[in-house]
Order: structure tokens, then C-alpha cells, then sequence
């Protein structure tokens, strides 16, 4: 036995045992309830009708059935298609399509727990016009057609300070959604994060893509755009703590290859 466990533990008293014995009662629920919450979302979410959850064969590198016929096959009736990428929770995907009946649009994420609840609230709202797909946005391109959306959010997305290539607003990814946004098709970023942002204008700037609005501090400016008053749970905490809100939206043409910016 020398070299065995009871070694590491043969010093242990058993005031010190009992004692651990003691909290393990209360440990095991700390840590087991989020897991079995998350657990039963998970069920859930495969009974909701607006949630879309392909395996990875039907993601990488292949088309899925879906892929230019959203509005056929899953809206059922045609309207603009909208996405949001890395929607979270889907404040932002439900926010739009309330005020926008007449518009379609797709909350995209890879986190499923996030999903669960924006699609839930689409569901127990009776919102028609909001669904959900739950997939990396490298695979985006399997799920939709050229000229099949009409525009793309990003809100608050990762700043990825220490690799501006995985940014979603870096050229590599802008490339990718010329691939299915019509043509001058709209990008819009809101961001709380300077170096992002500053990086996105840049990037916008430098290629001449046309912007339609830009502002450093959204609230600081007096609108009664509907579409920009939705906030999400995070983008309140970020108000609260006294941290300016960026935005900008521009023109995506299709003949338009995004470059780099020199030294950026």
C-alpha cells in the first residue's frame, strides 16, 4: 500500500473527514443543479418548433436542407431575412422581431443554454417572425443562399483583443457574408468595447464601404429609433457602469473584396 492513495490521505483526522463528509451534501447541489438545469433545456429545446439544431455533419461543409429556404420551409411566407450572430440570449433576435412583424429573423449561436431563452420567450409570446439555429458562425455558410438575407447584426460580440482575425467584423468574416447577403446588404455592430469598435470603423473606412450611421456614444445622442432603443441584459449592466454604447452600419456590395487594413 505504500505507494498507493491511502498514503496521500493517511494524515487526514477524522475530525477533518467528518467534516468533509459533512459538506458534501451541500457541495453536490451547488455544483449538480446548473448542470441539470442546462441538461433539461436541452430536452426542451428539441421540442420547439423555432429552434434549428444541426448535427456537425450537416454543418461542415455541406448544404443544409434549409440553405435557401427559410422563408419557404421554415417561415413559411416571404419577408426580409434578418440575422443576428452570436445572439446570446436572443434579447436582441426577439427586440427586433417585435417591432418588426414584417421582417424575419434568425438568432445565431453556438451555446445552446443561451438560445433556450429567447426562444422560449418567442414561444410563450406567440412571435412568429423569430427563429433560432444553433451553430458556429465558421459554418454560416452552409445554412444560407446568395442574396438569401437581407442584413446582419452583431451585437456585442467577443472584441477578441489578442486575434483581430476572429473579430466578426475582421475582412476574413465580411468576405464570408458577402457569400449570402444581398447585395449593399446592411452590417450593423454595436459594440461597448473602443478597440472594436475603433478596428470596425477602420476596416469600413479603408475598404470605402458606405456607412449609414456611426456614433461612439448612442445614448449620449437624442433618438427615437425603436430598433436602437432594444438593449440586451449585459448591454444595460454596461449603461449602469457608466460605459458609452458604439454603433455603426454600413453597405456590404458584393464587387467590393474586404482587404485588411495596412498596419492595423
Amino acid at each position: 500500500m505504500g505507494n498507493g492513495p491511502e498514503k496521500h490521505f493517511r494524515h487526514w483526522s477524522a475530525d477533518r473527514q467528518a467534516s468533509l463528509t459533512a459538506e458534501i451534501p451541500v457541495i453536490i447541489p451547488y455544483f449538480a443543479h446548473p448542470v441539470k438545469r442546462k441538461l433539461e433545456r436541452f430536452a426542451e429545446m428539441e421540442t420547439f418548433p423555432n429552434v434549428i439544431q444541426p448535427d456537425f455533419e450537416e454543418a461542415f461543409r455541406t448544404c443544409h436542407p434549409l440553405k435557401g429556404n427559410w422563408n419557404r420551409d421554415f417561415f413559411r411566407c416571404e419577408h426580409p431575412l434578418v440575422l443576428e450572430l452570436g445572439c446570446g440570449k436572443g434579447e436582441y433576435t426577439v427586440g427586433l422581431a417585435r417591432v418588426f412583424p414584417a421582417n424575419h429573423f434568425i438568432g445565431i449561436d453556438i451555446k445552446g443554454s443561451r438560445i433556450w431563452k429567447g426562444a422560449k420567450t418567442a414561444l410563450q409570446e406567440k412571435i412568429p417572425n423569430a427563429g433560432f439555429l444553433r451553430t458556429r458562425i465558421e459554418f454560416i455558410g452552409s445554412f444560407f443562399a446568395p442574396g438569401e438575407v437581407d442584413e446582419i447584426w452583431l451585437t456585442f460580440p467577443d472584441p477578441q483583443l489578442e486575434k483581430k482575425r476572429k473579430r466578426l467584423t475582421a475582412p476574413k468574416f465580411l468576405n464570408d457574408y458577402r457569400m449570402f447577403l444581398k447585395n449593399n446588404g446592411v452590417i450593423h455592430l454595436k459594440t461597448d468595447n473602443k478597440v472594436l469598435y475603433k478596428y470596425t470603423l477602420d476596416t469600413v473606412q479603408y475598404n470605402q464601404l458606405e456607412i449609414i450611421r456611426n456614433t461612439d456614444d448612442l445614448y449620449a445622442e437624442s433618438s427615437d429609433d425603436p430598433v436602437l432603443s432594444i438593449q440586451t441584459y449585459y448591454e444595460k449592466q454596461f449603461i449602469e457602469k457608466g460605459l458609452s454604447i458604439h454603433y455603426i452600419s454600413f453597405r456590404l456590395p458584393h464587387d467590393k473584396n474586404i482587404e485588411e487594413v495596412p498596419g492595423l
